[in-house]
């Protein structure tokens, strides 16, 4: 199982302090080379600036091509606290991802969304305790924080049965909790539900 960011590859992303940026042409070529070299899940943490038809446009193609490739891509939903999408998490193919507190309730910064709210998840997102350098503990919160916690479950559940489609994979991950939703707040990610389901069609 290949997990990638593409902000790991050279040149999809440039330091700028410590937070990495780049343009959305690099971030769509970045994307399609974690497809080209076997990504099975990309994990997108980032936000989007300003929007421009252009880009959006590259940005949709590189995540039409992860899809007919059989990747998934799963994306923060961002912290502005702001109700709307972007390039990324309206793509029909993308899992977007929202950060919840111990209730299950999503967290103030969360930006929510129709698109957000059909297709994605809300997964642990508040007061989570890490590691950072040299072994020191660090607590944080925020879409970044979360979205691993469904890329991983998402590569458990691959790992477990490799031969599942990208497809089924991805519907049942996002449809474990019931079928199509009519809110701007997603699902709760529930892996073991999520692993009980593609077990019964690939015991």
């Amino acid at each position: 199982m290949h997990v990638a960011r593409p902000t790991d590859f050279p040149g999809g992303a440039r330091r700028g302090g410590s937070i990495a940026r780049c343009a959305p042409q690099e971030l769509a070529a970045a994307i399609i080379d974690c497809t080209d070299t076997g990504a099975n899940v990309i994990n997108l943490n980032l936000a989007l600036g300003q929007p421009a038809v252009r880009a959006e446009r590259d940005l949709e193609e590189a995540i039409d091509y992860a899809m007919t490739r059989g990747v998934i891509v799963v994306a923060a939903a961002g912290n502005q606290g702001t109700l709307g999408s972007s390039a990324i998490t309206r793509h029909p193919w993308t899992i977007p991802v929202v950060p919840c507190d111990l209730q299950g309730r999503p967290i103030p910064q969360s930006n929510l969304g129709h698109s957000i709210g059909r297709r994605g998840l809300s997964a642990p997102g508040d007061d989570i305790t890490s590691l950072r350098a040299a072994g020191k503990l660090l607590k944080s919160g925020g879409t970044s924080v979360t979205t691993p916690f469904v890329t991983g479950a998402i590569a458990l559940l691959w790992s477990e049965h490799p031969t599942a489609a990208a497809a089924k994979v991805r519907s049942i991950i996002t449809w474990s909790q019931g079928p199509w939703r009519s809110t701007i707040v997603p699902a709760l990610l529930d892996a073991w539900s999520a692993y009980q389901l593609l077990a019964k069609d690939y015991s």
